[in-house]
């Protein structure tokens, strides 16, 4: 990258994570101490950041948990329109 020049996209996906934490928090320090054209470089790599890590973070999710059944069904083993469910269909009582 050259001293001042926002980097592109394809610039950052080159960079690895460490490289790319690295520079996010150089470039701020240096837009800290009042380097205007620090500030967008700066900027583009710590958007670059969040992305990646957002990214990382969603694929660490738990699959999301059954919705416990009602209170009223306790009887049920099944959830609704299973096999079990609707009148039986074993031998009827004869007269």
């Amino acid at each position: 990258m050259s001293r001042h020049r926002v980097p592109t996209p394809e610039e950052l996906a080159e960079l690895a994570d460490q490289e790319l934490e690295r520079l996010a928090v150089e470039w701020r320090a240096r837009a800290s101490r009042g380097a205007e054209q620090a500030f967008g470089v700066a900027h583009a790599l710590e958007v670059e950041l969040r992305q990646r890590v957002r990214a990382s973070r969603a694929l660490e999710l738990p699959p999301p948990a059954r919705p416990p059944r009602p209170w009223w069904k306790f009887w049920q083993t099944r959830p609704p329109g299973g096999p079990s469910s609707g009148p039986s269909s074993g031998p009827t009582p004869s007269s």
